[in-house]
Order: C-alpha cells, then structure tokens, then sequence
C-alpha cells in the first residue's frame, strides 16, 4: 500500500505526531511562556503578529555564527534568518567592525554619508540599474515602486499577482494569500480581495490581481483597462507560496507585453535580491526591469532597503517630480553595515559556498523523500528552499492552496525540537542559508527531516526519536 493509497492512515499519523510534538515544544519553552505572560503592555505578547506562533511565541536570547539561543538555552542551527535577513549568518565579523566603527562617529544626521555612494555603486553594477534610492523596510521600497509607476505614466490602475506579498501598505495588501473559500473568481481571472482590515474599497478597485505564469491574464487585464495601468509588480521567483519559479520565458514575454501598454514592470526582490544570487533573481533569468526593491539581506542585519530603476523612471526623484524622502532614508549605520554585506561579506567564495550548502541541503532531503517514498518534492532558489509536500509542481498560487497545512506545522515541530529553526509559518515559508552555515548544519536539518518522514511513513507504534525537553536556560542580554 502505497503513501497516496493509505491518505486516512496518513492523516491520523500527522494529527499524532503534531500533538507529540507540540507538547515537547512546551515543555522545552517554559521561559519562552514566562516572557510571553510579563508582555501584558505588548499588544498580542509580540512585536508583530508574524511571530505568534503555534504553540507559543519563542523568544530569543542571542546568536553567532550559524547558531540562535532562545531564552530557554535551546541551540538551534538557524535555518529562519529572520525571513531572508540573516544571510551574513549572526555577529559576522565584517558587520561587527563596521556597526562598531560607525556607532563611534554618530549614527544618524538626516544627510547623506560616502557609504551610500559605495552601497550605490555596488547595487548599481550587480542589478544594472543605473540610479537608486534608500528606504527602511521592503514595504516602503514597494510603496515606492507602486508610486513611482503611477507617477511615470500618469495611471492610477496596477497589476498584482494572486498568492504575493509586497509588505503591508494599502495598494499591495489585495490578494496575498486568500484561504481556498476566499480566492474568488476562476483560476485565470482571479478577482481581488482585501488581505487585511482598513483597506479601503476605492485602493482595492484600482488593483487588478491576476496568476504567477500566466501571460494571457495579463493581456486580458491590460485589454479590459485600456491606457489604465501603470505597471505591474511581482516577485520575478515566487516566494510566499513555498518557491515557484517563472515558466521559460515568462518574465521576459512580461515585460514586453506591459512596455507595448505603457505600462511597467517592478520586481520586488526584497526576498531573492542578494539571497538567489549576487544580482539576484533578474540576473538568474536574465530579465532587467524598470524598477527593482530591495530590502532584508541587504542591511545584514541592520534594517534598510533600496529601490533602483531606470534612467527614465528614478529622473521623477533626481528632478523633483516624485518626493522620495524619509528620515532614516540612507541612515549611517544601515549605510555602513550594507556596504560591508555587499563589498566583505557577499564575495564569490561566499556564493560558492552557499551553492555548495544548497547542493548538499537539496540532494539530502531528497534522498530521504525517496527512501521513505513521500510525495514531496524539494524546490530551492539560490540559498532559499523548501520541502513542497506536494508530489507535482506548483505554478501558482491555486496550485499551492492544494497544500495540507499540517505537514508544514509537523516539519517545523520536528525541527525546532530537533536544534533547527524555521519560520512558524511551514506552508509558505522557506529556509534561508546562511554565509555562516556549515555541512552539519544541514546535515542536522537533513536528518530531522528523516524523523519526519520515517514517523508518517511507517506504522503508527514505531518509535521514533524523541525531543529532548532537558537545557540548561542560558542567561539572557
């Protein structure tokens, strides 16, 4: 009887192993839910609504190197990178030096410093963009983008893809991620939801949302909203539905087809920017677009973004046109640590190593996949990946609704209690790899992986290796 044949069994195995679990996870974090009882000023216990998780919030104590500590002395090879930042690992001795240095010198003057002209320079050559401005956070560099759109081609109407997320302001929060009852309208025509509250009803009508690889949906919003659309933002490789890369030649035929509109084409890169590559995802498929937003890896560490663009569109700041401002735009400390991400720790030897990591991470799960004969499939992106647990590929956003939510649940339980963290959100989140990680890093999450599949693949009285809930709580900082 095969893994697909036996689905009841299988389910009643994942139920078991997730109550297992979880109740090891408790009993690991009793600090964990101390910090979370003293947080009664904090709305919600947290600091945002993404780090409450299942069963409890986990709150950190410090990291180094590859590794994160929580407050309850748990190790943990860290595999969440603080969702795409951390890819300089934690306290990389290039970014100590500079933060250091430049806390000594001030920290913030509201004017620029030479920093920005070298972080500039740099993104300037690994993109092929040639002008660029500074942000806080991936939501202003979008914000930024969908403004800068508007603002070049006099439009108020954009396009989106169902299933992307772009931060949280209110022109992107339409369609991110709808539960299956809530993704209205047919798979090619999909029609816009609010993801959120306080998104008002006119921003939603100005929002066209339309399917990752699907160049027919695209022309046919751009045909029903002639000379309406300014432009069209996507990831160019889809990160917030597991990973789903672009079909051959999509984003090339993308861009043509948007430019024979008058429309253009922004790539949010805040995820894949430097993580899929040192030019990220643009440079893997060769497509350059009008506007690129970048932000997470780039600061290591330090919170930053940048947007950069063409010649055409970036003239509406360098003249005036569009006010692109804010107060900590190009803040010295976020300047000083970005430069040494990208010109000390990002290097061709760290790329190579990070390949390298991938390599043995991807063949590892796989092994494993098919030994234990589970229809999962291993899908990664530069030094991001995930374990999909759908046996067939996901070329967008309906295709991922078809995912059991348990399975990502179970494989984030089994690796926290195991020594390896990932993002409290399995079904859609990824892996990140780390300039810092090591083979047994990903040996550990390989193996943890093993439990996993050995515990859904076999009888339900097998035994299998147990979490340890005994650590010596470590003092915190």
């Amino acid at each position: 009887m095969t893994i697909i044949e036996s689905a009841p069994l299988l389910s009643d195995r994942l139920d078991a192993l997730i109550e297992a679990e979880t109740q090891a996870f408790v009993e690991r974090e009793p600090r964990s839910r101390e910090y979370s009882a003293r947080a009664t000023h904090l709305a919600g216990g947290c600091t945002s609504n993404w780090q409450i998780a299942e069963p409890q919030a986990i709150w950190m104590s410090h990291g180094s190197g590859s590794k994160i500590y929580d407050v309850d002395g748990c190790e943990y090879s860290d595999f969440h990178g603080g969702y795409g930042v951390s890819l300089a690992g934690h306290a990389h001795p290039a970014i100590v030096a500079a933060v250091q240095r430049r806390v000594t010198e001030g920290t913030h003057f509201a004017q620029p410093t030479e920093d920005a002209i070298v972080v500039s320079d740099n993104l300037s050559e690994r993109f092929g963009l040639p002008l660029w401005r500074f942000g806080n956070s991936g939501t202003e560099a979008t914000m930024d983008a969908v403004h800068l759109m508007r603002a070049a081609t006099g439009r108020d109407r954009i396009l989106k893809v169902e299933g992307c997320y772009h931060g949280h302001h209110d022109s992107v929060l339409v369609s991110v991620l709808p539960e299956p009852d809530d993704a209205i309208g047919p798979p090619d025509a999909p029609i816009g939801v609010p993801d959120n509250t306080g998104i008002p009803g006119a921003i939603l009508d100005l929002v066209s949302v339309v399917p990752f690889n699907d160049l027919a949906a695209v022309e046919r919003a751009l045909l029903a909203f002639p000379d309406q659309i300014a432009g069209m933002i996507l990831e160019p490789i889809m990160m917030n539905a597991g990973i789903i890369h672009p079909d051959e030649g999509y984003l090339a035929s993308l861009k043509e087809l948007l430019h024979r509109h008058g429309a253009l084409l922004a790539f949010d890169e805040v995820k894949t920017g430097l993580t899929v590559g040192p030019g990220g995802a643009s440079r893997v498929v060769g497509v350059t677009p009008d506007l690129i937003c970048l932000a997470k890896a780039l600061g290591g560490g330090i919170s930053t973004s940048a947007i950069g663009g063409t010649t055409e569109v970036m003239s509406l700041i360098a003249d005036g046109g569009y006010e692109q401002v804010g107060t900590f735009n190009g803040n010295p400390l976020a300047m000083a640590s970005a430069r040494a991400m990208l010109t000390e720790v990002l290097t061709p030897a760290a790329y190579e190593h990070l390949d390298k990591l991938r390599d043995r991470m991807a063949a590892g799960l796989q092994d494993v996949i098919d030994r234990h004969q589970m229809p999962w499939r291993v899908v990664t992106a530069g030094a991001k990946g995930c374990v999909s647990f759908l046996p067939q590929p996901i070329h967008n956003y309906r295709d991922f609704t078809e995912l059991d939510g348990r399975y990502g649940h179970a494989h984030w339980l089994v690796q926290h209690n195991r020594g390896a963290f990932l993002p409290p959100w399995g079904k859609v989140e990824q892996w990140l790899l780390s300039v810092q990680h090591t083979d047994e890093d990903v040996d550990r999450f390989v193996a943890n992986c093993e439990v996993l599949a050995r515990a859904l693949a076999e009888p339900a009285s097998s035994s299998v290796e147990p979490a340890s809930s005994s650590v010596e709580p470590v003092e915190t900082r």
